[in-house]
């Protein structure tokens, strides 16, 4: 596959294509023609001139051989291959890998290796490396382990593991959301999402205790992090009790279905009840009323993941890093302080 070729399919010129695979230009064109570049970039497993050459003449930076590869594991549900959060963090790990003349050679989720065919795929499929995109549980690490020589993670919850990580540490981000909350005067504040092993749920129980609020069963339901989740169990809230004034959600898709929820039921955002949530995707601003949410940043933490790797894979480093990435609040329209009676 040539550039020509590659900008044929996508019918655009070589040097929009150019722009895109080599400068990591975000203006270099629309979304919609970058990811269509970057579908064809992956499906062809296309290689830049650069890393043809070293494969053929077997130089590599480590000096041992190299596929110039990587992979992405969507580790966190069947569908986060389509959620906004890890499409975006995956598009950013396969920007910064190529600039490096490295390529995603694919994709696969926690599900996929449930199933012999595709298993034995991603085995015998090598790459350098991979990086896993949300946290995994103890089998999908022996996986891990046994197929992958260089392995980092990147996400909201740490990894128990001796891996790399790169980090935008969610218990610190959901404290400063109900302290964000308190500080607007709620106390009666609920939460929607998982509670197992759930760093944002810790964050939610530690900040209520630290200002001496119960922390109380009927404002807590435990549904699976998605938008159907935070409907379901938002209607679920909502049939125990109406004293909440404020629900924290642990990511804006949960939000978008409690939102949903809230609304159906005839109560007004932010006026009955407030909501808030943690991830900023770019629909977030676009809802209404608009979502006050914690922003993070996902191009970034997807540029440090694919550096990191690389570093490893080519002798840069060799113990574990934890690199912990920075967040901040993007106050909009729905929150604001609690209501002064009981709907």
């Amino acid at each position: 596959m040539t550039l020509k070729e590659i900008a044929q399919e996508a019918g655009v010129s070589i040097s929009t294509v150019s722009r895109v695979i080599n400068q990591n230009n975000s203006r270099a064109a629309s979304k919609e023609v970058q990811d269509r570049i970057w579908e064809i970039v992956r499906r062809t497993n296309y290689t830049p001139n650069s890393i043809a050459r070293n494969l053929k003449s077997g130089n590599t930076p480590s000096g041992q051989a190299s596929s110039h590869s990587i992979a992405c594991l969507f580790a966190r549900e069947p569908d986060a291959i389509t959620d906004p959060f890890f499409s975006q963090l995956a598009r950013s790990i396969e920007k910064e890998a190529f600039k490096q003349n490295y390529i995603l050679k694919y994709s696969f989720t926690a599900i996929d290796i449930q199933h012999p065919s595709t298993f034995h795929l991603i085995a015998d499929n090598h790459v350098d490396g991979v990086a896993i995109l949300g946290r995994c549980n103890k089998q999908l690490l022996s996986f891990l382990k046994k197929h992958f020589n260089y392995v980092i993670y990147t996400g909201l919850n740490s990894l128990n593991a001796k891996y790399d990580q790169v980090l935008c540490e969610s218990t610190l981000a959901s404290e400063h959301v109900i302290e964000y909350l308190i500080g607007l005067g709620h106390t009666k504040i609920a939460y929607v999402g998982e509670t197992q092993n759930e760093e944002r749920y810790v964050g939610y129980c530690s900040t209520l205790r630290k200002h001496n609020i119960p922390i109380q069963n009927e404002f807590i339901s435990n549904v699976m992090i998605c938008s159907e989740g935070g409907y379901q169990g938002t209607k679920a809230l909502l049939n125990r009790t109406r004293e909440a004034t404020a629900v924290f959600a642990p990511n804006d898709l949960t939000a978008i279905g409690v939102m949903r929820a809230i609304q159906e039921e005839g109560l007004r955002i932010p006026e009955d009840i407030s909501v808030i949530s943690i991830d900023d995707i770019d629909m977030a601003q676009y809802l209404s009323p608009m979502l006050t949410t914690v922003h993070v940043p996902l191009e970034e933490m997807g540029k440090m993941a694919a550096k990191t790797l690389i570093d490893r894979i080519q002798g840069g480093h060799h113990l574990p890093m934890k690199i912990s990435m920075p967040f901040y609040l993007a106050v909009r329209e729905s929150c604001g302080p609690p209501r002064k009676t009981t709907i």
